[in-house]
């Protein structure tokens, strides 16, 4: 059985993306790693290139900027890096440059890999999520965030990246998946306020209108992390690969956790949640068997 790992990075020095340290959580268990390089005004390139890993094979692209709208545009670069992976691959192990694997779930993904390896109507792998919120402190914990995606699926090419690469489908049928005893951690909501600000203007012009994105350009230059619904400390451990990161933080950012800013059903449903561990009127991008 081989496994082959897949991501696509776009202005990974100037959005302060942890694009190494999700590819470096990657390689021990995959066979390879496709890094599909979108045209830069930075060093990308030179950011991989650095990690010099004969596993992880570097491909170029341009992206298309008329598909601005939904982020569409990472979706098809999504899909161009997943046709570009070892035809004898049984699994594709997707991952965001944003998101990063503990070491400790390395097990639970390799059992996974092989329990379900000849079980074809299992189309993809499951995982929890963690969402990083302000600091490497703090998590959202609300309904906002979603709990579950997809990030490892069968090597079928009929299987492609959904709206804007959250997660996978078969044309518009959801995939029939497994849950994994694994998280992805999500760092995207995590940096210093200044290039959190920069990034949201940037990556804003994959989702809005022209006069949408001339708006979203005219705002502060300082992100502001207070607009959050719920939050809780973080009591876990970050993966390896990030701890220099972690170490190199140089923002502090003071929230108050004990405020909830849900109203009506959505703090029904939060506390409802947090008592029983099930979340009712939950969106699935996936069928679980």
């Amino acid at each position: 059985m081989k496994v082959s790992g897949f991501t696509i990075i776009k202005n990974a020095v100037i959005n302060g993306y942890p694009i190494v340290e999700a590819v470096k959580s990657v390689l021990p268990v995959v066979d390879e790693m496709i890094v599909l390089i979108g045209d830069c005004d930075d060093d990308t390139v030179g950011l991989i290139e650095a990690i010099n890993d004969p596993k992880i094979k570097i491909h170029h692209s341009v992206w298309d900027k008329n598909l601005r709208s939904g982020g569409t545009v990472l979706a098809v670069e999504t899909d161009k890096a997943f046709n570009l992976i070892d035809p004898e691959s049984t699994w594709a192990f997707y991952i965001q440059g944003d998101e990063v694997i503990h070491e400790k779930y390395y097990q639970a993904i390799m059992e996974g890999y092989k329990k379900h390896q000849y079980n074809i109507a299992v189309e993809g792998l499951l995982f929890k999520y963690v969402h990083f919120y302000g600091t490497y402190d703090y998590v959202g914990n609300s309904r906002k965030w979603y709990s579950h995606e997809v990030r490892i699926i069968r090597n079928d090419k009929r299987i492609q990246s959904y709206k804007d690469a959250q997660g996978f489908r078969i044309g518009q049928t959801k995939l029939h998946v497994k849950p994994i005893d694994a998280c992805v951690y999500h760092y995207g909501w995590v940096k210093d306020p200044e290039l959190m600000m920069k990034k949201s203007k940037n990556l804003g012009m994959l989702w809005r209108t022209d006069e949408e994105a001339k708006e979203m350009l005219n705002q502060p230059d300082y992100f502001d992390y207070n607009n959050y619904d719920s939050l809780a400390k973080f009591a876990g451990t970050h993966p390896v690969v990030m701890l220099d990161r972690v170490a190199k933080k140089n923002w502090n950012v003071a929230l108050d956790i004990s405020k909830k800013k849900l109203k009506g059903k959505d703090l029904i449903l939060y506390y409802f949640e947090k008592l029983t561990g099930i979340r009712p009127f939950d969106f699935r991008n996936y069928k679980i068997l």
